[in-house]
């Protein structure tokens, strides 16, 4: 991007040696600090480089784009998720965004697709496929314009007779290859997410449908805590192999609802031990975003704190 005044390139050579941590100062030893044990790479690995972010959503409190863009740097994340297309009821523009984004020197490493849930690419009316595409593809081009490299989508829903799981696949693997000659022309991946949408919950459903598609600028979002209710994410992890591009961060626990949201990194029932091992086997570097949910800066410094404990950082 020509008035960008640094690149993905230059960052992602620079954020290893510049991840600073603050978290607050609490009283007695946090439950998850057991995850600090065996954190590190096995020996005669490269170090684990994961880099930080969060939910735009997540930043909460009455603060200008450009305060939000200066909390999550001074919190030690490494760049920020942004939502496209943007909504009427948005508070900022993307001019905004990217002059707080260069202002502060924290990249924004893709986007979510603001459009998915509503007009499915799954949907049985083509109206609502063709309205999904197009919500896809300024997804893509907002990622470009932004300076990311990828748009987090969910190809669909599984609703009923008329949009079941093959229809799901089938129909959203249609539209996905309309936009792909601009995913390429523009370099951004479009990743998938395993969502609870009741479609593909097996890990090796959502390796076959990756596969399907067949094109190096599709791949794969893998959501830790989503699926954690129908297996252990390693698993999902190991089959999912270099599939998975980048990664959100959450838990999940029986005995707290279910919620992931709500579950703090952690506490709830994935084993992180066993994630980070998943990580270091398929040679996995890359974005760790946090999806939970939102608060002020106390919040975030401690989901800062907590995201340095389950990776290892």
């Amino acid at each position: 991007m020509a008035n960008s005044t640094f690149s993905r390139r230059n960052f992602l050579r620079g954020a290893a040696a510049g991840l600073a941590t603050a978290a607050l100062t609490r009283a007695g030893t946090p439950s998850w600090a057991d995850h600090r044990e065996e954190a590190t790479a096995a020996p005669g690995r490269p170090p684990r480089k994961i880099y930080k972010a969060v939910k735009w959503g997540m930043v909460q409190g009455d603060m200008s784009v450009l305060e939000k863009f200066e909390l999550q740097k001074k919190l030690g994340f490494d760049g920020a998720e942004m939502n496209a297309p943007l909504h009427s009821k948005a508070t900022y523009d993307q001019a905004e965004v990217l002059s707080a984004s260069q202002a502060t020197g924290l990249p924004i490493h893709g986007v979510v697709d603001s459009w998915h849930w509503v007009y499915r690419l799954s949907s049985p009316e083509p109206e609502m496929r063709a309205k999904g595409r197009e919500g896809l593809t300024r997804a893509i081009k907002d990622s470009h314009h932004y300076g990311g490299s990828t748009v987090l989508l969910v190809p669909g829903r599984v609703t009923g007779d008329d949009e079941n799981h093959d229809h799901v696949w089938q129909r959203s693997i249609e539209e996905i290859r309309k936009v792909l000659p601009l995913a390429s022309r523009l370099g951004i991946r479009i990743l998938i997410e395993n969502v609870w949408n009741g479609f593909c919950e097996k890990p090796e459903q959502a390796r076959d449908y990756i596969d399907e598609i067949d094109s190096p600028w599709v791949g794969y979002y893998f959501d830790i805590g989503n699926h954690q209710k129908f297996g252990p994410s390693h698993e999902w992890i190991r089959v999912l192999g270099r599939r998975i591009v980048k990664l959100d961060a959450k838990d999940w626990g029986k005995d707290k609802g279910g919620s992931g949201f709500d579950c703090k990194l952690g506490e709830g029932d994935v084993d992180w031990k066993e994630v980070r091992r998943a990580l270091d086997d398929i040679g996995y570097t890359g974005w760790a975003t946090a999806e939970l949910a939102g608060g002020d800066e106390a919040y975030l410094a401690d989901v800062s704190a907590r995201m340095d404990q389950v990776f290892g950082l």
